[in-house]
């Protein structure tokens, strides 16, 4: 299932305008994270038929609630975002969107009409997306960079691939931990360890592990707490 979470909306006419290009193409699961205007009537307006799709969507009170249950997390990013963010199409969303069984949930996250997604916020994902636009106007309008992907997702058939993937809040819960032994390990600065982390959540994105390989990964960083609490190697 494909969710379209908008993060701090500031113009119901938006919401309302990306509810009817989501509809267009078949989807229909719409979250809203964090404060908002009043949606109605403005974006009933703009939804001209897609009211449906408006009266069903979820609220959070902020990104991490919304894509909690989420298997895969993708933040998408203008053109003039960092360098060192690995963007995927949205054709090369499609196909990951295409691998996913029926019941596991991508979420494509929005960010503000006027500044985007924090940087925070961003690396809550475990990808990042962007639309090739010009570089001299890179910058979409939100309906239309919404549009856009549900476009692209619409037009590949699916191809599941076999595999249990954890949801959104164990791939975080296992970003909080690496990150704590990392800063007693003094490989973290303490006072500012996201600088180098922030790196690490990127390659680990990329790396699209699976439940079996995070669950792993969180017996490794067990046992290396009970190692560093003992001050000695320990056994399970």
């Amino acid at each position: 299932m494909l969710r379209i979470v908008l993060v701090e909306p500031r113009e119901a006419g938006n919401v309302g305008a990306a509810a009817r290009v989501m509809k267009n193409f078949g989807f229909a699961s719409l979250t809203i994270a964090g404060p908002h205007p009043e949606l109605l009537p403005v974006a009933g307006w703009w939804a001209s038929g897609a009211d449906d799709v408006l009266a069903s969507a979820a609220y959070a009170p902020a990104l991490g609630e919304a894509i909690g249950d989420a298997h895969v997390t993708i933040a998408t990013t203008s053109m003039r975002g960092r360098a060192d963010l690995p963007a995927l199409t949205p054709q090369e969303v499609a196909r990951l969107y295409a691998s996913l069984a029926p019941e596991q949930t991508l979420a494509l996250v929005f960010g503000r009409e006027d500044r985007g997604l924090e940087q925070e916020e961003v690396m809550l994902c475990q990808r990042t997306a962007a639309v090739p636009t010009h570089p001299a106007f890179a910058v979409m309008n939100l309906a239309q960079a919404v549009g856009i992907f549900c476009f692209a997702l619409s037009q590949i058939a699916p191809v599941p691939r076999v595999r249990a993937l954890a949801p959104g809040s164990m791939v975080e819960r296992m970003h909080q931990r690496i990150r704590g032994v990392l800063v007693k390990i003094g490989f973290l600065n303490q006072s500012n360890p996201d600088v180098l982390y922030d790196e690490l959540r990127i390659l680990l994105g990329r790396a699209d592990l699976d439940e079996r390989e995070i669950t792993l990964l969180l017996g490794i960083v067990r046992q290396a707490e009970w190692a560093l609490e003992k001050g000695q190697p320990g056994k399970s």
